[in-house]
């Protein structure tokens, strides 16, 4: 067991919410770098960083080519004793002065233009009071308050609060309602919650995502503001990237597909997918398949309409969360023959369909005959033993299986068995080669697949020439449950 920490000191304290603004700040300054090489529509153009005339949001500036800039106030804290709650918000500073609200307040008034949208933002590393009133129905996906803060009348709990807040804020209620509209409440993102957004951020930007290039690009942000540059453009982003060689490869046009948690990039994808509420379980760990009356067909039907979203951009990267036969039928939708190359991170690595291999991985097989009919079942055993479990479930279901084909890497499965970007493309093309193979004089195929889900993507971009598939999806305990019908 690990020695205690000591209490920081006071310097401590400010030298780690130093730190933490910076990677807020960096993160936006990737933000300039991704939307030139993608071209968004209307790009980051410049990330202020304390800068004047914005109040008391100033940490954190994003200047884009056309309204609505955002305005970010930063705050980090060295424990999760005060959560951010009513109380939080509406105390006076500590040196007497106004409180937070009241400071946001009066920096909305400054900066708000009529008819011009704004965009707000708390970011902190401090957790929601889950019983707060207001607080506690913030919307996860778009963190604000909006719109069930404006519900319960002035007599209820949540009435109360708005009164309290208006009052402390110096608003009336409608005018509350207005700031509530365009300010996001970035709650409970730690260090850790931060700097993975960034490395995530920074690998669909086409640059390294390890620590020591995410060290070295807040390191550059504070640099800046030591020197007095508080205004970051385009250019000189890009000469910090060559200096402290942070390029690692081309920027991709992000596809978000969240099923089983939000995608903190999803408001940088040119198209995003938000299942989350729609499939079926307490937790991210729970979720496994879609809660009716959402089916399997409809969220294929989402699936098969990326394509439409993306203008003809050939780089794609696939963020959020998803499971095996989601991400699947996520890379048989935008396939290889169809000139598009796909990219996930995976175990923080960019796991890409165009990375170069010496050659196919060719699989371990197994066969058992079951004689129930004319299909072939494949099951892909990556990172853990299935035959058992695949069996069963073809014999319950008596399915029309002839025989089952079970593949697996040539060292086994294990956690390990795929080491690299390179290797995962080889095994992926063994793993399709072999399929083939198994599938011939066979008028359907049944797939299950057990394995990295950043190799399911990469198997279903390949999915071609083959017979007609059924994705199973496992449902732990429950079994399998046939998800969706690929055409190959």
């Amino acid at each position: 067991m690990s020695a205690a920490l000591p209490t920081p000191s006071a310097t401590g304290v400010r030298i780690a919410g130093d730190r933490y603004q910076w990677l807020a700040a960096w993160v936006a300054c990737v933000n300039v770098l991704y939307d030139a090489a993608t071209v968004a529509p209307n790009p980051v153009l410049t990330v202020g960083v304390e800068v004047d005339g914005a109040g008391n949001l100033d940490d954190v500036v994003l200047r884009r080519r056309l309204p609505p800039h955002t305005y970010q106030q930063v705050k980090y804290a060295v424990d999760h004793t005060t959560p951010v709650s009513t109380e939080y918000l509406t105390r006076p500073a500590a040196t007497g002065g106004p409180s937070i609200l009241r400071k946001i307040a009066d920096a909305w008034r400054k900066l708000a233009t009529p008819g011009e949208p704004i965009e707000l933002a708390i970011v902190t590393n401090r957790a929601p009071d889950p019983a707060d009133p207001l607080i506690s129905v913030r919307d996860a996906r778009t963190r604000r308050l909006l719109p069930k803060a404006a519900t319960g009348g002035p007599r209820s709990d949540r009435g109360k609060a708005r009164a309290a807040w208006a009052q402390e804020a110096g608003l009336t209620e409608t005018e509350l309602l207005d700031l509530l509209a365009v300010l996001e409440f970035d709650l409970a993102r730690d260090r850790g919650h931060l700097g993975e957004t960034a490395r995530l951020t920074m690998l669909v930007a086409g640059l390294r995502g390890d620590a020591a290039a995410l060290a070295a690009g807040a390191d550059w942000v504070a640099e800046q503001v030591v020197a007095g540059r508080r205004n970051l453009d385009h250019k000189m982003i890009e000469d910090a990237v060559q200096t402290r060689a942070l390029r690692a490869g081309q920027a991709r046009t992000v596809v978000s597909v969240a099923t089983l948690m939000q995608d903190p990039l999803a408001a940088q994808a040119r198209c995003a997918l938000d299942w989350v509420d729609r499939f079926d379980g307490p937790d991210a760990y729970a979720k496994r398949r879609p809660r009716p009356p959402a089916t399997w067909r409809q969220l294929q039907a989402d699936i098969e309409a990326i394509p439409s979203h993306l203008g003809g951009t050939s780089h794609v990267a696939i963020t959020g969360s998803l499971r095996q036969a989601t991400a699947f039928m996520v890379g048989a939708a935008l396939r290889m023959v169809t000139n598009t190359d796909v990219a996930v991170v995976q175990r923080g690595t960019l796991w890409a369909s165009d990375a170069n291999y010496p050659a196919p991985i060719e699989p371990d097989i197994a066969e058992y005959h079951l004689g129930q009919g004319s299909d072939i079942a494949i099951a892909i055993q990556i990172a853990t033993p299935v035959a058992n479990d695949v069996l069963e479930f073809l014999h319950d279901q008596h399915l029309p299986v002839d025989q089952l084909a079970l593949l697996s890497p040539p060292n086994g499965p294990n956690d390990n068995a795929v080491g690299s970007p390179q290797d995962a493309c080889a095994l992926a093309v063994g793993l399709r080669n072999a399929a083939r193979r198994a599938a011939r004089g066979h008028p359907r195929m049944h797939l299950f697949l057990a394995g990295p889900m950043g190799l399911s993507l990469l198997l279903g971009h390949r999915w071609n020439r083959v017979a007609p598939t059924i994705v199973y999806e496992d449902l732990a305990a429950l079994g399998y449950e046939p998800a969706f019908t690929v055409s190959a």
